[in-house]
């Protein structure tokens, strides 16, 4: 259940940009978003999330929740290897925030935080069992399963991406690599392209389609989510893969569940920094 009666900071890190917010009463406020240059330094990083957090420090809040796309020894809070910052390969970030700040802190990879975010503001509200998929130059993939995030021992759970499939791995195939490694183009492109109402661009999807149907597939016999949520820049086009997915997804050997089963796309605004503030909700302040 939300905590309505507490104050908390999220912070959504990538590589260009780290952005903030309050959420308050349920709702998110002041959002505040600054630059983050990923070839600096470790320290010269820290003092640009420090900046950021010192902004909010006159609102009293009371946790702070981090998304940052890496793995993560959760219980601790050591982030390593940070996908596009090279110098944080090992960074203490929750024992160096809650020295700094005096609060509790909370971090998990970026498909986590997404998952929670639907749990607690978004589609995923009435559902106990969600998968949360990211689909951008990576496939990301976090799990509610019986209304709690489970990120597994070493924060890897849900990594089907990573999966042997065909010739490769099923991330070549779900994100936006399909589209720089079999078609020498970018999503955003094949996009705009089917925008226009080029036909190969909107047959290249349904191929793109047909794959992600096969992971719908995995994922459920795997997890058996009740929704399934996609978000990234790739979900953008969902309109153009959906039919092919949900062709191939009738394959499945179960048709009740195929009939039950939820699949739909994110339309939560700042759906990232409301998850990392609600992995404070999932501990007790």
């Amino acid at each position: 259940m939300l905590i309505h009666n507490k104050i908390v900071l999220g912070v959504d890190m990538g590589g260009t940009k780290i952005k903030a917010g309050l959420v308050v009463d349920g709702g998110l406020q002041n959002t505040r978003k600054i630059s983050a240059n990923a070839t600096e330094s470790k320290t010269e990083i820290l003092h640009r999330l420090f900046e950021l957090i010192d902004y909010y420090t006159h609102d009293h809040f009371q946790g702070i929740g981090l998304g940052v796309p890496s793995v993560i020894d959760v219980q601790n809070g050591i982030i390593y290897n940070v996908q596009n910052i090279p110098s944080w390969n090992e960074v203490h970030l929750k024992s160096i925030l809650e020295d700094r700040y005096k609060v509790p802190v909370f971090v998990n990879n970026d498909a986590n935080v997404f998952v929670l975010g639907e749990k607690y503001f978004g589609k995923g509200k009435p559902f106990k069992n969600i998968a949360g998929i990211t689909l951008g130059t990576g496939m990301g993939t976090g799990l509610i399963i019986n209304g709690h995030l489970y990120s597994g021992e070493n924060c890897g759970a849900g990594e089907f991406g990573m999966l042997e499939y065909k010739d490769g791995i099923i991330e070549n195939y779900s994100s936006g690599q399909f589209f720089k490694i079999f078609h020498n183009t970018t999503g955003i492109e094949m996009f705009e392209r089917a925008e226009d109402g080029d036909q190969a661009a909107i047959q290249i999807f349904a191929e793109y389609g047909f794959h992600l149907g096969n992971v719908v597939k995995i994922i459920t016999y795997s997890v058996d989510p009740q929704i399934i949520i996609f978000s990234g820049s790739v979900a953008k086009a969902f309109k153009y893969f959906k039919d092919a997915l949900q062709k191939q997804f009738s394959t499945f050997k179960f048709p009740k569940t195929v009939e039950k089963s939820i699949i739909t796309t994110s339309d939560t605004k700042d759906i990232a920094v409301l998850g990392a503030a609600a992995l404070c909700f999932e501990e007790t302040l």
